[in-house]
């Protein structure tokens, strides 16, 4: 896409004015998408390809950054010549050279597949999940993968590239009576060939999303009122993700607009919590070999026993936090400015058992499937969806319930988690920031929370 002596050209233009660093992100990017709605056949595919360059110029604390699809060289030197026109000043840097960095990447077997594959995938899923059941209306089978090829250059003399081939199977299912109607959903997918799909139950995670509509479609209203909450593994992940993760962000901790700014070293948890981001896991959804600033990806520890240990930390925010970056710099595609972004986050295990943490429930409510939600990163204020819970009752599961919701604050929840599960399961989810949608793991084992406020209409 662009040679080393175009780069050169480019980033010296860029640092013309007095910008400090300067950051090339080439992407090239296959996307295939297709949609199966009625039994034997596909109705919707798609495929599409993404390439440009996005260019990144910084000034102390200053930012500037533009890209463009015109991958020529007079198009990438008028890209060059526009961002630079924003600084005023004199050269302060000048690359000489570049060194290679290679990285160990995943081991990607089987990226290629048919149309043929794909339709068979997809109807032994579609069968699955509509079985038999009448109370199943609509079943939607969605398949994606992503082949994104990037390049990352800057005036520090690095050069670096890194493959991500992604995969995800989308089941939805629709459970309807009466003019009643509730759905649910799976998305299984990891940064690997079409061999994942061979490592999981596709019938089994289909009959299961199919089972939980119906489960819903018979519940009767949620009871609200504060109560203990048992979140089970897996989605339930998404509570700390988005109640607690994005308040971890240098995004939001650089500018003062979290509630844990200035609380390293503190305790904002109790003591059985500990929170891991990690963006190195094998195959992980959200994990690749560097991130996109070209920093290898690394295991952060975000909450230690209860004090708070890290942040996540990109290199434009770690200049006015005077922190060192961590690997977590991400972006959706190179039209957007990367900054600090979650990838593979969960809740480490801890001892306890879903059967114990039931037990000990004199009044509460099982979650066992969560649904989508919103936080505010500056209050922690959050509400999230359950999409599948079970009313607790002198330590025993009742009833199914429907339209419960989970309300709070994210630094207060911390401290009423009282048990922690060791069945630790990760579920994928895409995430939306100020640099786009992005793939990224929630996990954690089963936990149980004290007093948290349930909403509900019963």
């Amino acid at each position: 896409m662009i040679t080393k002596t175009l780069a050169k050209k480019v980033l010296n233009k860029a640092l013309a004015t007095g910008g400090d660093y300067a950051e090339l992100f080439c992407e090239s990017t296959i996307r295939n998408v297709a949609v199966k709605r009625e039994d034997a056949v596909i109705n919707e595919a798609s495929s599409s390809l993404v390439t440009g360059i996005g260019l990144r110029i910084l000034k102390d604390l200053q930012a500037v950054y533009g890209y463009t699809n015109d991958v020529s060289p007079m198009g990438l030197m008028r890209l060059a010549s526009d961002l630079s026109a924003c600084y005023e000043g004199k050269r302060c840097k000048r690359v000489e050279g570049f060194e290679i960095k290679e990285h160990q990447g995943f081991n990607y077997q089987k990226t290629k597949v048919s149309n043929a594959y794909r339709s068979r995938l997809m109807t032994k899923v579609y069968k699955a999940c509509k079985g038999r059941n009448k109370l199943i209306s609509k079943v939607e089978i969605s398949l994606v993968d992503t082949d994104q090829r990037v390049l990352i250059i800057n005036s520090d003399g690095l050069w670096t590239n890194d493959r991500r081939f992604r995969v995800r199977l989308g089941i939805l299912a629709v459970a309807s009576k009466d003019g009643q109607m509730e759905m649910a959903f799976e998305g299984p997918g990891a940064n690997q060939g079409y061999e994942f799909f061979e490592t999981i139950d596709l019938k089994e995670i289909a009959k299961s999303v199919a089972k939980s509509a119906i489960t819903t479609l018979k519940a009767r209203e949620c009871p609200s009122r504060k109560m203990d909450v048992v979140l089970e593994n897996g989605f339930g992940g998404v509570v700390f993700h988005e109640a607690c993760g994005h308040s971890l962000e240098a995004t939001s901790v650089a500018k003062g607009l979290s509630v844990f700014c200035g609380k390293k070293g503190q305790k904002i948890a109790s003591d059985i919590v500990t929170a891991i981001d990690d963006g190195t896991i094998e195959y992980g959804w959200g994990s690749a070999s560097i991130d996109d600033e070209g920093n290898p990806t690394q295991k952060t520890t975000l909450i230690k026993n209860g004090v708070l240990n890290s942040y996540l930390v990109d290199s434009q925010n770690g200049r006015r936090m005077k922190e060192k970056a961590n690997g977590c710099c991400r972006r959706e595609s190179y039209k957007l400015a990367p900054t600090s972004r979650m990838s593979n986050t969960y809740i480490a295990q801890g001892t306890s058992t879903v059967e114990e943490m039931i037990k000990a429930t004199k009044y509460g409510l099982y979650a066992k499937k969560m649904g989508g939600g919103s936080v505010n990163p500056i209050t922690g204020e959050f509400n999230f969806s359950v999409s599948e819970g079970y009313l607790i009752k002198n330590g025993k599961l009742s009833r199914p319930v429907k339209g419960a919701s989970l309300v709070g604050k994210g630094n207060e929840i911390l401290f009423n988690i009282d048990m922690i599960g060791s069945n630790l399961k990760r579920a994928q989810g895409m995430c939306g920031s100020v640099s786009g949608s992005i793939p990224v793991d929630v996990g954690q084992p089963c936990l149980r929370v004290r007093n948290i406020t349930v909403g509900g209409r019963g």
